[in-house]
């Protein structure tokens, strides 16, 4: 989450800029390794003025934390990441992964998420999801609610979601949440406002741990695809992941996706030609809305498509008219 889009960590940010030269160069890691020693009860006055949506106070006691606990902080900011905000991902994910399945004719799903060091991604299926013309998918009585506003006259898909048998998250930097500091600094990595709001998110994921696969993305992808059994339909998952990859890389995740030797599904969200060989409508890169794609890979057939588009990492979205018939 950008940090002028909370209150109290751009009041904060603001008044350690011109303390601490270190947060101009790396505003996001810094911010979140005090937050982490906040949520860790080693600064309590930082957690008490977080806690009260107190700005001018949360600044102070974060210079104060900084000064008394430098060596803490770095050691922090030297070892973790701060990952990616994973909220509103499961609105665009739900219909298109069971779009992918039922192309496919799958019965059973195995879901490989990549990119996405805590894997919240894989409980799609566990998740309440409610769109703006009433339509409800997943789970009604999941702890995990959320919301998506539709665009356009075309519905999201109301179809439900095949059985999920397998789940595996592929990061170079995953967080195990069953591990209390990792659960802890994925909270830390939220701005205050936001960080209790995820709890309910954070429990679900972790009642269900899915393998952790820790290295290089696109070199771990066959190992992934190994761990689904043989007779479930493997569906990888990118959501705003593969432009932190280098165009080659993205080019290699697709290879490897065609050389399978099983049926595969990939079902992605990601900035306009961002992914390779999905279709973008002629939408120009940079316009301020994702791709939803789906591709079905099966020996040399391969179909990839473009299902929608979408606003604010799935909070809108726009379901897009069956392709033309060529």
């Amino acid at each position: 989450m950008p940090i002028n889009s909370s209150p109290l960590y751009e009041r904060v940010a603001a008044v350690l800029s011109e303390s601490a030269p270190l947060l101009e160069q790396r505003p996001a890691v810094i911010l979140a390794a005090l937050h982490d020693l906040a949520l860790a009860g080693h600064a309590p006055a930082l957690a008490a003025a977080y806690a009260a949506r107190d700005g001018d106070a949360a600044a102070a006691a974060a210079i104060d934390t900084l000064a008394r606990m430098t060596d803490e902080v770095m050691a922090l900011a030297t070892r973790r990441k701060v990952p990616a905000d994973q909220t509103g991902r499961h609105t665009v994910l739900y219909p298109a992964i069971t779009e992918a399945a039922h192309r496919a004719g799958a019965a059973t799903i195995g879901l490989i998420d990549v990119g996405n060091p805590a894997g919240l991604n894989l409980n799609v299926n566990r998740t309440g999801i409610t769109y703006s013309d009433g339509l409800l998918l997943g789970d009604r009585s999941s702890p995990v609610q959320v919301k998506a506003s539709l665009v356009g006259r075309r519905p999201v898909p109301a179809q439900v979601m095949p059985e999920v048998v397998a789940r595996i998250g592929v990061d170079r930097h995953p967080l195990d949440l069953t591990d209390e500091a990792d659960t802890r600094w994925l909270r830390a990595s939220l701005p205050p406002e936001l960080a209790a709001t995820h709890d309910a998110e954070i429990a679900l994921a972790a009642s269900a741990p899915p393998v952790l696969l820790r290295g290089d993305p696109v070199s771990l992808l066959p190992e992934a695809l190994s761990r689904i059994p043989a007779d479930v339909l493997p569906v990888v998952t990118t959501t705003w992941a593969l432009s932190r990859l280098s165009p080659a890389k993205r080019l290699a995740f697709l290879h490897h996706l065609e050389e399978a030797v099983r049926p595969v599904a990939w079902v992605s969200a990601e900035g306009v030609g961002v992914a390779p060989s999905v279709p973008t409508y002629g939408d120009r890169p940079a316009s301020g809305h994702s791709i939803i794609g789906v591709a079905l890979f099966d020996g040399p057939t391969r179909q990839i498509e473009a299902l929608g588009r979408c606003w604010s990492k799935g909070r809108l979205l726009s379901w897009l008219p069956d392709p033309p018939v060529s």
